[in-house]
Parts: C-alpha cells; sequence; structure tokens
C-alpha cells in the first residue's frame, strides 16, 4: 500500500491525461490508472480527429470555457513538441431555425465572435462539396478545427510523466472508497493505493464506477466512417474544405472532416447522436452493411462527390446525460473525490480546459470557470 500520492486520476484518456499533466505540472505527486494502453480505441478518446469551434450551438455558456480551451491546447503543443490542433475554418449548415445555426448564431452574437452567415448559393460558391437545399443556410466561423484526439491523450500523458507523474496502464480499478482520514483509497487487481484527492474521469465506465451517485447515464455505440471521393480528395483537403454539422429539416445532423494524411484515408463523416445503447465492455465493434449505406444516402443528397466507396470504420462511445450536459465537480457527499463526466458526445474539445478544472477542485476545491451548470446536483428530481 502506498499514501504517497496527492491526488489519483482514475482514467487517462482526454480529460484524465490532462487532468494527470495539470496536476503534475502543478508540483503534485500524481498516480494515474488506466484500465487500456495510452491512447487506445476503446473509449471516447480516439478516431483521429475531433471537431473544435467556438459558436457553440449547444449553449452560449460553453464559450468562455472553449476561449480558454484554445489557449490550453496550444500551451500543450509548444510543452509536447506535437502538432494537435488543426484550423480549417467550421461550417454549422442547416435551415435557419434549425439547433445549429441559429444557436451558433445566438453564441457568436452573445460573445463577440467573428463569423459569417452564409446562404445557400454562398456556400455552394466557396465550398462546391457542399449541396445544400435553396433554403439552407450557414454560419462560418474561420477559427474552428479539430483536434488529433490520440496525439493530445499522449501529449498530455508523455508531459505529465515528464513533471513526474506515476501512470499505469492495464490497470483497471475495481473500486474505490473514502479513508478515515478523509482521503481515498484505489483497488486494483495490482494493488491499494491512497491519497488526499482522487479525480475520476473513466469516460464509458462512468456508470459504473459512479453508481452510488444513481445519475442518469447512458452509453451509446457510434459510428465514424470514411469514404474515398471517387474524383479524389483534393477538394477536400484542409485549406479547401471545412469542418462542418449538418443539420436537416427533421433535426438529423451529421458531421465531418477534411481528409487527412495517413492511414485510413478517405474522408471522415459520421451521424451526430444516433447509436445503440450499449455496455461499454461488450461494445458491438462490427459494423453492418446497412449502417454504412444509411450514411452514405445522406451524402448522396448534401455532399454527392464523397459518396464514394467505404475505406474504413470505428466505432466509439457516448456517456450521455439527459439534457447533454457535462457532470463536473466534488461529489456531494465526498468532496476529496471530483468526478468528471464531460462528454455527451461534444466534450472532447474541452479536454485541456476540464484538465484545469479537476486540477483546481483538487487542489483548492473551487475553480474560477464557470461550471455551475454542471453539477450532478440537477438530477436529484429524477432520483426522487
Amino acid at each position: 500500500m502506498s499514501s504517497s500520492y496527492d491526488v489519483i486520476v482514475i482514467g487517462l484518456g482526454g480529460m484524465g491525461s490532462a487532468a494527470a499533466y495539470q496536476l503534475a505540472k502543478r508540483g503534485k505527486r500524481v498516480l494515474g490508472l488506466e484500465r487500456f494502453t495510452p491512447a487506445h480505441d476503446q473509449g471516447s478518446s480516439h478516431g483521429k480527429s475531433r471537431v473544435i469551434r467556438q459558436a457553440y450551438f449547444e449553449d452560449p455558456i460553453y464559450v468562455p470555457l472553449l476561449l480558454r480551451a484554445y489557449e490550453l491546447w496550444e500551451e500543450i503543443e509548444r510543452e509536447s513538441g506535437a502538432e494537435l490542433l488543426t484550423i480549417t475554418g467550421g461550417l454549422m449548415i442547416g435551415p435557419p431555425t434549425s439547433a445549429v445555426v441559429s444557436g451558433a448564431t445566438r453564441s457568436a452574437r452573445e460573445h463577440g465572435l467573428p463569423h459569417e452567415l452564409l446562404n445557400a448559393a454562398e456556400i455552394r460558391r466557396r465550398f462546391p462539396p457542399f449541396a445544400p437545399n435553396d433554403d439552407e443556410v450557414a454560419l462560418y466561423e474561420a477559427r474552428a478545427g479539430f483536434l488529433h484526439p490520440e496525439e493530445s491523450v499522449r501529449a498530455h500523458l508523455q508531459v505529465a510523466a515528464r513533471y513526474g507523474a506515476e501512470l499505469h496502464f492495464e490497470e483497471p480499478v475495481e473500486r474505490w472508497e473514502a479513508t478515515a482520514t478523509g482521503g481515498v483509497r484505489v483497488t486494483t487487481a495490482r494493488g491499494v493505493y491512497e491519497a488526499a484527492r482522487a479525480v475520476l474521469a473513466p469516460g464509458a465506465w462512468a456508470p459504473r464506477l459512479m453508481a452510488d451517485l444513481q445519475l442518469p447515464l447512458t452509453v451509446e455505440r457510434q459510428l465514424l466512417c470514411w469514404f474515398e471521393p471517387p474524383a479524389g480528395r483534393e477538394p477536400f483537403a484542409v485549406g479547401r474544405f471545412p469542418i462542418y454539422i449538418w443539420e436537416d429539416a427533421e433535426g438529423d445532423q451529421i458531421y465531418g472532416f477534411p481528409a487527412q494524411d495517413g492511414a485510413p484515408g478517405g474522408v471522415k463523416v459520421a451521424f451526430f447522436y444516433r447509436g445503440d445503447i450499449t455496455d461499454p465492455d461488450n461494445v458491438r465493434r462490427s459494423v453492418a452493411p446497412e449502417e454504412v449505406e444509411q450514411l452514405r444516402t445522406v451524402l448522396t443528397r448534401r455532399i454527392p462527390s464523397l459518396a464514394g466507396p467505404l475505406v474504413a470504420t470505428a466505432t466509439c462511445l457516448y456517456t450521455l446525460t439527459p439534457d447533454h450536459h457535462f457532470v463536473l465537480a466534488p461529489h456531494p457527499d465526498l468532496p476529496q473525490l471530483i468526478i468528471a463526466s464531460p462528454c455527451s458526445g461534444h466534450g472532447y474539445k474541452f479536454a485541456s480546459v476540464v484538465g484545469e478544472i479537476l486540477a483546481d477542485l483538487a487542489i483548492d476545491g473551487a475553480t474560477r470557470h464557470p461550471i455551475g451548470r454542471f453539477d450532478p446536483a440537477r438530477f436529484a428530481s429524477r432520483l426522487g
């Protein structure tokens, strides 16, 4: 047994790796525990690209966090020497009253973010692969782009270790409990560890490791696809083709990216919030042909020059709250345990600032960042 740690971080994916980095950088003795290998593909922090944007259609409350997230992504790039953030510009496309367009416009105006509003003809002229209906519009944001999730996790872990963090992989946490002295004891198959504080950032395993809170969390299997444009990737190159989220009149959303170098090739696109409830230990990783054809059918209408041969598929996991907002706070009964489920399918871009917030909470019990909306107490009425 060891009681030599200041903070134990449980889960070293996007959020946990950033927390370990922030804590170690501040001089804390950190132990990180991860059930898989570094930057694995079994959870929610993989897939070669993740959208980042500032004109946030989900809610303007996220914008201050995003502005800080950009600063911190650039900081970890400098410290690690890795390229983690690629700016491409971004389109939020749909009918003017769609959540994607109206919400992004609201956030941009409320926070004074640079943006342009484009009609369908302007979308087609500036970004020829897109084929919007005449009644569709878009908000264009020049600062949008994508993150490289696997590289970002590795960068946070590498720099955390450089600052002295002790990182254990392929060591799942079996249980945690409060100690009589007000700390936290964490048990794995390999050992029992103690620390004054712990950060619990288990991703899709949150329903299990946060079971005492009875949070209304569900885990969804999501499909990612890479298609090869029949006429070539040049129109989809970074610098010519932006990231995008596109909502149709029925409220269904797809999102996608420019072409990226390296494996798997092709151009990535996916449905947003269109998955089956699953168990993270028993995810169906195979992809049925009909799942691919559903996405190809949408591409044929919206981005016809992308609806080519399938190159690759992958699955990832969304851990969802009923309101799609995060859970990010000290445990209501055990303030020495910080709980983090900042996800619901739109969380990865926040990993850099969530790491800062988790370190603040673990060290000081408070943070300057606006996280009141993410208190799990909002679900108390649902739990009776």
